[in-house]
């Protein structure tokens, strides 16, 4: 998403809103793996999206300077179907994994976008950011050690999510200069909502027995994790417009190190030292593939005359 202003004149505020973003991701995270064994994980999947439609119809029914209407849906049904994806594999996956080896593998997405850029796009690629995508999945394998039996076939969900998230980024990348942030925010949850809405309606699941039989306190962490999501990605949007992307991105990472510490306080569970070195090779990676790919990007939109988009955020 690009932000809501051009100019960069808070970048201290920005960093502390991108890693209050990251929080509240790694907390939803978090409490997703916590409810999934009293909830469907696909009604809390539901609620999250429709949170974010709600309250985003609200915010715009409100404001003066945003407006509802898109004028690009096609562009809106494909970015949210990507997004949808993506949380979906977040939601589900995190039930079969710790959060913090799940995010580690998932932030491989600033590596598989330079991938993707020299395969869809046709870019140029460096040596030192294929060094980077190269470093990048070999922490991913520090971290899943593949025939070590320790996550198993559950590693398709974060390297899924990293791939559908990955599309993501560059679809937006391409075209979030088209509309307004917040006006994307809603239809990103509208678009999530409207797909899930017939899936659950569809899928078995009573969701009257399971309101009745779910206690007060449960069905208020379920609008909690509704109202993280959103307020991540709108801590994320206001972020970026009070600082450059470039800046800001690296600080995501921030979100690997909060939900080991809300896993060990949740959970009682830390990652072991091959995790944590897995996490810390994804991070540096990660972060200087982000750097890179972000002074490209500002390259091409100052000889474009058009706003640079940046998103590393997935749930």
């Amino acid at each position: 998403m690009t932000g809501p202003g051009s100019s960069a004149r808070h970048p201290g505020l920005g960093v502390l809103l991108i890693v209050a973003a990251a929080v509240c991701f790694a907390s939803m995270d978090n409490l997703t793996r916590r409810l999934g064994p009293l909830l469907p994980v696909l009604l809390i999947l539901t609620a999250r999206y429709a949170f974010q439609a709600v309250v985003m119809l609200v915010w715009l029914g409100f404001s003066r300077q945003h407006r509802l209407r898109t004028a690009h849906p096609r562009f809106q049904l494909l970015r949210g179907s990507l997004l949808l994806a993506t949380s979906a594999m977040s939601f589900w996956g995190v039930q079969y994994m710790p959060v913090p080896e799940f995010t580690a593998i998932n932030m491989l997405t600033p590596v598989l976008v330079t991938l993707l850029a020299a395969w869809l796009l046709k870019e140029s690629v460096s040596p030192l950011r294929w060094a980077l995508v190269f470093g990048g999945f070999v922490g991913a394998l520090v971290v899943m050690r593949p025939g070590s039996g320790l996550f198993g076939w559950a590693v398709l969900f974060p390297l899924l999510g990293a791939c559908t998230y990955a599309s993501f980024q560059v679809l937006t990348s391409r075209l979030a200069a088209l509309e307004n942030p917040f006006t994307t925010h809603f239809w990103t949850g509208a678009v999530g909502t409207a797909i899930l809405l017939p899936i659950l309606a569809f899928s078995g699941i009573d969701v009257t027995a399971v309101f009745a039989a779910a206690s007060a306190s449960t069905l208020l962490w379920m609008l909690v994790i509704g109202f993280l999501g959103t307020t991540g990605h709108l801590l994320l949007i206001l972020a970026l417009g009070m600082a450059p992307a470039a800046t800001l991105m690296p600080f995501v990472y921030v979100q690997i190190g909060a939900a080991a510490l809300l896993g060990w306080l949740m959970f009682d569970q830390l990652p072991d030292f091959w995790a944590w070195v897995g996490m810390a090779i994804v991070t540096v990676c990660g972060a200087a593939s982000v750097w890179l790919n972000l002074r490209g990007a500002s390259a091409r939109a100052r000889r474009a005359d058009a706003p640079v988009a940046a998103d590393t955020f997935a749930d």
